[in-house]
């Protein structure tokens, strides 16, 4: 659900980044004061790469032509707690904006607030955490999953709606842009949640103190690496081999874009900003769509597992030193 540039006004995409920047000096201030800083920063940095590996994986929605992604966003939240979880889907769409291409940059505080905000700050703590506190157990994760990503994503799709609206992107009415969104997010919604739900039982059977500190906020002195170890080996899986079995039809967005234009994509305006931000990601793009950039703009094979992999790196580097910046903030104040 990554919107492009021609979808956002620079008077729309200019507020959602000012809205985004502010949910990301909140998710700072927060995490200062997590007493399980220290431990939760490589968390932080592991659980940022297997998103971003498991975003490449668009799976098909059948009878539709359509396929889907993970957020990440509820999934993160479950594990890191509201403001780390946004924290690091920040680094994940900012690493995939810059360097792969995926989604505008113009448009990357709408992504932020559909992928981040929403999840992290509106559903975490008003619909799962209520959920979880009442026990922690395989049924009310697999409750807070589902209900979690399916809210989350059809929050986020309403959302994408609203903001092409009050840019306005004629090409995209409102009634039949809704009509198109709605259904297919509230598909690829419940297969988010049990993707979600798989990962977070396996994390919880692995080491259960990591759940109760999200929820809870108890300090254990129970170690991660193991778990960290675990997540390091199958991001690796994700990234490098299950990324090349992505389905190549087009995302929800794209096709209930394509449902109401005859095409996924909508022509940029004529405003600079446009011109300039496609500038910016033509120098920063060294992978765009995923692949080698070449003269011949071919597509090969070993080009996405190469971007799985290279991206989960950057995205595992640039969360942890945010991560570890804060604490080393924190630590020098508190000295």
């Amino acid at each position: 659900m990554h919107m492009a540039d021609a979808l956002v006004s620079p008077a729309v995409g200019g507020a959602m980044i000012t809205v985004s920047a502010g949910a990301l000096a909140y998710s700072v201030k927060k995490i200062k004061e997590d007493d399980n800083l220290e431990k939760k920063v490589p968390l932080m940095g592991i659980m940022s790469a297997f998103v971003f590996a498991a975003q490449m994986i668009n799976f098909t929605i059948p009878m539709t032509g359509s396929s889907g992604h993970i957020g990440g966003g509820i999934l993160l939240s479950l594990i890191l707690g509201g403001p780390a979880a946004f924290i690091s889907i920040f680094s994940v769409l900012l690493i995939q904006c810059l360097f792969f291409a995926d989604g505008g940059g113009l448009a990357l505080g709408c992504n932020l607030f559909n992928m981040g905000v929403i999840p992290c700050f509106l559903i975490y703590p008003y619909v799962i955490k209520p959920i979880l506190q009442k026990g922690i157990n395989k049924k009310s994760i697999g409750v807070a999953s589902i209900l979690g990503c399916v809210l989350s994503l059809q929050l986020g799709a309403f959302m994408v709606v609203i903001e092409t609206f009050f840019s306005g992107i004629s090409e995209l009415p409102f009634n039949k842009f809704l009509i198109l969104m709605q259904p297919i997010h509230l598909a690829i919604g419940l297969v988010e949640g049990i993707v979600t739900m798989l990962v977070v039982d396996f994390i919880f059977n692995q080491r259960k103190e990591i759940l109760d500190e999200s929820i809870f906020s108890k300090k254990s002195k129970a170690s991660f690496k193991k778990v960290i170890v675990s997540l390091s080996i199958i991001t690796l899986i994700v990234a490098g081999g299950l990324s090349l079995f992505a389905s190549s039809n087009p995302d929800g967005l794209e096709w209930s874009v394509q449902g109401v234009t005859g095409s996924t994509e909508v022509e940029k305006g004529n405003h600079d900003i446009y011109t300039a931000m496609n500038n910016i990601q033509e120098k920063t793009a060294f992978m765009p769509d995923y692949n080698y950039k070449n003269e011949n703009n071919e597509s090969l094979i070993s080009g996405t597992s190469v971007a799985g992999v290279v991206g989960g790196v950057i995205v595992f580097i640039f969360a942890g030193v945010i991560g570890i910046s804060v604490y080393k903030v924190r630590k020098l104040k508190r000295s």
